[in-house]
């Protein structure tokens, strides 16, 4: 990843109902929302919804398919690993112990369900 494209996607994350947008597609990952329901979700009228996926859109963020008259969205979750990815490596510069906290910090939140589950007995 680029700086100006790390740059566009960090942008059409800095205002709050994008924010949020974004978010609420993550959490319904993989099925996706129509953009009536993430409208009610969220509070948001239709039309600024709309300009917010947009601009989420333009920046890789989110990606929408029809299906019959609702238009679904969903998170690009491969566009904000790139994202982080980048930023983690661009930041560390061959200096583990500046991601090291951050990875450790994860590592909690990020255990696949499977090693999850094992680990509690």
């Amino acid at each position: 990843m680029k700086n100006d494209q790390a740059v566009e996607v960090l942008a059409a994350l800095a205002q709050p109902t994008r924010m949020r947008a974004f978010q609420t597609l993550v959490n319904c990952e993989p099925a996706g929302v129509s953009a009536g329901d993430l409208a009610r979700m969220l509070d948001v009228p239709q039309n600024t919804l709309s300009s917010h996926l947009s601009i989420l859109s333009r920046a890789g963020l989110v990606t929408a398919e029809r299906q019959s008259r609702s238009i679904i969205y969903r998170a690009d979750l491969e566009t904000f690993q790139a994202v982080a990815l980048f930023l983690l490596q661009d930041c560390c510069r061959g200096r583990p112990e500046f991601c090291a906290p951050l990875i450790e910090s994860l590592e909690s939140c990020c255990v696949p369900a499977k090693e999850a589950v094992g680990s509690r007995r």
